[in-house]
């Protein structure tokens, strides 16, 4: 009897042992599992499992449809596939993430795309599922928190390429797309519950484009975070949740005060006054509400900036997320790329800028060279970058 009355209470602890073991909120605070205040010093693992047609070179092709047609263009749909399959397998791999670790980062922020998870007829299955659960073995054996981000729900939440839908925000209007995206949110928090390398859920990147109706679809969006909240908390009780900021991560003027405990608001801003002005109503909305602020996209200028802009949130306490951590030729990234010969002429056939075809030779040795040069031996990295962050500068 002493024995199964034991058990029925061990087995009542569970969550809340669980729950002991996860990143939470507190105040204006992220605090770790010891106890002790989380700085969040993070890299956006861009470009990844949601690619985006900049950092391809691409001027036309940006979303991802438009990106997967152009390479099918290019190299027909069975060499396209096989491209594909190699570059995710191997665009971040595990010394990618000790790496990360090795020079000061303590986050990875993980942008997904909805399909490489469900199916739109809403069947939890594709590859994601497993280079997800890969990468999080990777950050949990590096000693990094990961945080998990829907940059493309189904039916698109922002209303522009990067969230691969019509141009249009549709979720805020189709309920199908909305239960989909709730069942979605559910099926990997429970894949995942207890996980503590998650350090939280970005629910949905930069919802609600300024130029879309915003009258009507700012109402919607508090409501509908209360619904993935409470959908994911069903099954991973405890859990972090990141609400985004309206009109591209930059407005929390839709939101009241935190409907929930372990709430976090993200906004994201790009080549912004390294003043206060620049941060002042984020910092008056945490004020209001005694709410954790996270700083989760910024960056893609100037060193210069990138310190002063870090500095800023530093001296308010406010974490952050740089975008992005591995870029095709460019100063403006933690490691760069290095441009394949003929990617010019690969890149200009993508975007129907020319007509002309490039040989299949220069095709082939184009997209060979850019497979090769992704791993991160074959990379430039830009130790002025990281010593812009305040983190290691030099090899």
């Amino acid at each position: 009897m002493r024995l199964l009355l034991a058990i029925w209470l061990a087995m009542l602890a569970l969550p809340a042992f669980a729950e002991s073991r996860l990143v939470r909120t507190e105040g204006k605070d992220f605090i770790a599992p010891d106890g002790s205040v989380l700085h969040i010093k993070g890299i956006s693992l861009g470009n990844w499992l949601m690619p985006e047609g900049y950092m391809f070179k691409f001027e036309v092709a940006k979303a991802p449809r438009q990106i997967y047609g152009a390479f099918e263009r290019l190299l027909g749909p069975a060499r396209a596939a096989a491209f594909w399959g190699t570059y995710r397998d191997t665009y971040i791999a595990e010394d990618d993430i000790r790496f990360i670790r090795s020079v000061g980062f303590n986050t990875v922020r993980i942008p997904i795309h909805y399909r490489l998870f469900m199916s739109d007829d809403g069947v939890m299955a594709g590859e994601g599922w497993a280079l997800l659960d890969r990468v999080l073995g990777w950050c949990r054996a590096a000693g990094l928190y990961a945080i998990v981000d829907l940059h493309a729900a189904p039916g698109g939440q922002t209303g522009i390429n990067h969230d691969d839908g019509p141009g249009y925000p549709l979720m805020f209007y189709v309920p199908r797309d909305r239960d989909l995206t709730v069942k979605l949110w559910q099926a990997i928090a429970q894949v995942h519950a207890g996980d503590p390398t998650i350090l939280g859920y970005d629910l949905l990147n930069e919802p609600i484009a300024p130029y879309h109706d915003i009258a009507t679809l700012n109402p919607r969006l508090e409501p509908f975070y209360e619904r993935l909240v409470a959908a994911i908390r069903s099954v991973d009780p405890g859990r972090v949740a990141i609400l985004a900021a309206g009109q591209w991560s930059s407005s929390f003027d839709m939101f009241g005060p935190p409907f929930a405990a372990n709430l976090a608001y993200t906004y994201h801003s790009f080549w912004a006054s390294t003043k206060r002005d620049s941060i002042q109503r984020h910092l008056n909305f945490s004020n209001r509400y005694n709410v954790p602020l996270f700083l989760g996209e910024t960056g893609e200028l100037t060193d210069q900036w990138n310190a002063d802009f870090r500095k800023l949130h530093e001296a308010h306490g406010i974490g952050w997320s740089f975008w992005t951590y591995k870029n095709l030729d460019t100063p403006s990234t933690v490691v760069s790329i290095r441009r394949p010969e003929g990617w010019d002429e690969v890149a200009a056939y993508a975007d129907g800028r020319t007509n002309a075809k490039p040989p299949d030779a220069v095709i082939e040795r184009a997209m060979a060279q850019y497979l090769d040069g992704v791993h991160l031996t074959n990379t430039t990295v830009r130790w002025s970058y990281l010593a812009s962050l305040g983190l290691k500068s030099a090899p």
